[in-house]
């Protein structure tokens, strides 16, 4: 019998079916580690609880009275970047500790939403579909339409990990850059040749809105009606953040009453989406699956990052990542950190 248990969902990741453990062992192989595979519902999970020395969260939602249910749990990873698929406040109260992976897939994301910018900007799915369909005429006087790139504004809302790997890549196409967030020094915005600025001189300014707050109850439904009809009627709102930090009935609407020129969104509210929202059918939107974190390291990173996390704590040592807002004195562990829980673990 293994000294410790890991417990888990036998469910599949979101991203490939099946794998196996053999990255998450690398660091847990010598401690004597069993990762218990359970029913994949809450009933059964509750049932297995008391077992667990530490959980591996994926594949469902972790409620509180799950995680009430953990008598010896001394750690909760994620192998993600969001952490909201975990009631972390209970956690907390349970003094368990909650890890993520806040740092592991940003230059791709990074990438991805500067992918965004470009083609929405550049209307290149529908330049694409002109050639396709034999208007190759009309390719041309489309975009003699758009302004030049070099010289207009790129705003941040939330300028965390990845904004700051975008104003990196976006520094060299001449693109002005503001930010709006207030857990973050006016310094460390300079240094990426940002401006600090107010939500509504982010919004009212820019011609690409780049949302990367992560999903909190503060930040739920950040964006509504009235922030979309601050922004100008040529702004590009663009979305590698998460899904629900935005009133998307209000972005639709913004969309099809053409107070603001298009999207680009790799996230939505609910995913995936279903088949009548507006968003499907709309040229000027351009849409990707939630996958922009996505490159071969993604699973060997990420995987491999859950089993030091785990490692960690259960040689008791803190963890590299923590979520939890407080310190945590029933875990046992020497060191805390604090954290803002309406700034969010990661972007």
């Amino acid at each position: 019998m293994a000294r410790f248990t890991v417990l888990t969902p036998a469910a599949a990741s979101f991203t490939t079916q099946g794998g196996g453990y053999d990255y998450e062992m690398e660091a847990l192989r010598d401690l004597d580690v069993a990762i218990v595979e359970v029913e994949p519902t809450e009933e059964a999970f509750i049932a297995r609880a008391p077992e667990a020395d530490a959980v591996y969260a994926k594949g469902m939602r972790f409620t509180r009275r799950m995680i009430e249910a953990l008598t010896k749990c001394r750690i909760i990873a994620l192998g993600s970047v969001g952490v909201d698929q975990v009631d972390v406040a209970a956690a907390t109260e349970k003094g368990i500790p909650v890890t993520n992976c806040p740092d592991t897939f940003i230059e791709e994301v990074a990438d991805h939403a500067m992918m965004l910018l470009l083609a929405t900007h550049r209307r290149c799915i529908e330049q694409d579909r002109m050639v396709r369909e034999g208007r190759w005429a009309e390719g041309r006087p489309a975009l003699l339409k758009i302004p030049r790139l070099m010289g207009l504004t790129l705003g941040f809302i939330s300028f965390g990990r990845v904004a700051r790997q975008v104003a990196k890549r976006a520094a060299p196409f001449g693109l002005r850059m503001m930010a709006y967030d207030p857990f973050v020094e006016e310094l460390v915005m300079s240094d990426y040749g940002v401006l600090p600025a107010t939500l509504e001189e982010v919004l009212s300014q820019s011609d690409f809105v780049s949302m990367h707050a992560p999903d909190t109850p503060y930040t739920r439904k950040m964006l509504t009606d009235r922030h979309f009809a601050l922004m100008k009627p040529t702004a590009i709102f663009l979305n590698t953040g998460r899904g629900p930090t935005v009133d998307e009935a209000a972005l639709i609407r913004a969309l099809e009453e053409g107070r603001i020129a298009g999207a680009g969104l790799d996230v939505l509210e609910v995913e995936p989406p279903r088949p009548d929202n507006p968003l499907l059918k709309m040229t000027n939107v351009i849409l990707s699956p939630h996958n922009a974190s996505a490159s071969s390291r993604f699973d060997p990173a990420r995987k491999r990052r859950v089993g030091q996390e785990i490692a960690l704590v259960l040689t008791g040592r803190w963890p590299m990542s923590c979520v939890n807002p407080t310190v945590l004195p029933a875990s046992g562990l020497k060191r805390w950190q604090p954290f803002a829980m309406d700034r969010g673990p990661n972007s």
